[in-house]
């Protein structure tokens, strides 16, 4: 994938990864980036890096409506971004079961809902990439992170899935594997457990610029600092072991 020149759309492009994604893809000589976020006025920081570039674009992942809206707002697009998400803290046996279903519905649905829309879109324009954001929390069910591990473990088996039916029709599909990243879902998280302060976060502009190196290259799976990074080493060596570290969080 060659980002200079192409057309990105970044969902959850408002704050964290996604906004380090929207500067990162302008940086690299992206021709426009559609930012996309629920409320389309968060955005404006956003948009003032580059408003002749930057596209302005309301989608939440579990309003159909607004997918559909969006996919033919952003008819240009060659590579799609799936980086919105949500997460609720909590033990899956005692939390809200309502808060799981709406992690679920968001991470896992609702990502499946904008890949189905913009399809479409990549194959009109002659192919392109997706890179769906996951998680290395798709590797073990970390006990105090509720129903948000098992939405990223259920996103990496559609993301193998989606790209066993999408290579032959010309679209690349990777998979992004970030490790603690300095967002305000991490702080969040730190707060209500302070064991996840004891690991320290990558910057969001590191895991951005890794992942567009990734892409660039061409890796399926992306680990896009050093914690994820040997995370994945330990995954392909021994995935019990690294199940064991991140369930004992």
């Amino acid at each position: 994938m060659h980002v200079e020149g192409s057309t990105v759309l970044v969902t959850g492009a408002n704050r964290g990864i996604g906004r380090a994604l929207v500067s990162a893809f302008l940086a690299r000589g992206a021709r426009r980036v559609h930012a996309a976020a629920r409320n389309p006025a968060a955005l404006e920081p956003v948009v003032a890096e580059a408003p002749d570039r930057v596209v302005p674009l309301a989608l939440d992942l579990t309003v159909p409506a607004t997918v559909e809206a969006a996919a033919e707002a952003a008819s240009d697009v060659t590579l799609l971004v799936n980086n919105a998400g949500t997460h609720a803290m909590g033990h899956l046996l005692d939390m809200d079961l309502g808060a799981v279903e709406g992690v679920m519905r968001t991470n896992f649905l609702g990502t499946l809902r904008v890949l189905r829309a913009f399809v479409p879109v990549l194959e009109r324009n002659g192919g392109g990439a997706v890179a769906n954001v996951i998680s290395i929390g798709a590797f073990a069910g970390t006990p105090s992170l509720g129903g948000y591990p098992a939405s990223k473990a259920a996103l990496h088996l559609m993301t193998q899935a989606v790209r066993a039916d999408l290579g032959p029709r010309g679209i690349a599909v990777h998979a992004v594997f970030p490790g603690p990243v300095d967002t305000d879902m991490f702080a969040y998280a730190a707060r209500c457990e302070p064991s996840f302060g004891e690991f320290p976060p990558a910057s969001a502009a590191e895991v951005a610029a890794a992942t567009i190196d990734g892409l660039e290259a061409g890796e399926e799976d992306i680990f896009p600092d050093a914690f994820a990074a040997q995370a994945g080493r330990e995954w392909r060596a021994d995935p019990k072991a690294l199940e064991k570290r991140l369930t004992d969080i």
